[in-house]
């Protein structure tokens, strides 16, 4: 059974941290998507292939810049999911989904710290040395980190966005939220068999178009999660 609605007055007093919650998830939303820059920027990447991860590679030029995007990203959505747990209800698949949220931000901003020293997908040398396991622990570690960063995103796309329907939360996640929900599935599928290719020395079938779709599809459902905390709908 569903938890009581707070009465009007605690509603009030609990505006100002859910608007704290709305502006840190707009930033984590815009911080995340920093990526976007390489269609006015020259990276000598190409969006296509490469990890998008590799922006932010210690050998490239605007590595600096993605790897700060990244952190900023991080730690806003961990700070907006940190206090949403103390705030909202907790109700069971609220509290899932902001604990996913918690992790991601945890290891976004982890991840921004162990940045690949090189591009493996554009530099068969680097892809040399990373299949034979000369490069640095921060390869392994960086992988392992943005593994559990998609594991925090989608766990939170989809706990919240039932959590919105289940509850009877209204606009804009309970009607945006499934079909935002199902592209992210598709696209980290996409994502996950490019790269099992391409680690299996077969081509990068589409690596960066895919895991550039996910990431923005994170970043797209953060910015409707932001408008539907703002509207009051989550406490």
């Amino acid at each position: 059974m569903d938890e009581p609605v707070r009465p009007a007055a605690a509603r009030t007093r609990l505006r100002p941290r859910a608007r704290a919650v709305a502006v840190l998830l707009l930033i984590g939303a815009v911080a995340y998507t920093a990526w976007v820059l390489e269609v006015l920027i020259a990276t000598g990447l190409d969006p296509v292939r490469t990890y998008v991860s590799e922006l932010a590679a210690v050998d490239q030029p605007l590595g600096g810049l993605f790897r700060a995007t990244d952190l900023v990203a991080g730690v806003a959505v961990f700070l907006a999911a940190a206090t949403a747990l103390t705030v909202f209800e907790r109700r069971p698949w609220s509290v899932a989904g902001w604990a996913g949220l918690l992790l991601f931000g945890a290891a976004t901003a982890a991840d921004s710290r162990l940045p690949l020293s090189c591009a493996p997908t554009v530099d068969p040398e680097c892809a040399a040395r990373e299949t034979a396991g000369l490069v640095p622990a921060t390869h392994t570690a960086h992988a392992i980190s943005s593994s559990l960063a998609m594991t925090g995103a989608l766990a939170g796309v989809v706990a919240l966005t039932v959590a919105a329907r289940r509850y009877g939360h209204g606009m804009p996640l309970a009607r945006l939220g499934p079909p935002l929900a199902a592209a992210e599935l598709a696209a980290t599928a996409w994502t996950l068999v490019a790269v099992a290719a391409f680690e299996a020395g077969k081509g990068t079938w589409l690596l960066g178009a895919g895991q550039r779709a996910q990431v923005l599809l994170v970043a797209l459902w953060l910015a409707v999660l932001c408008v539907h905390v703002a509207r009051g709908n989550d406490d």
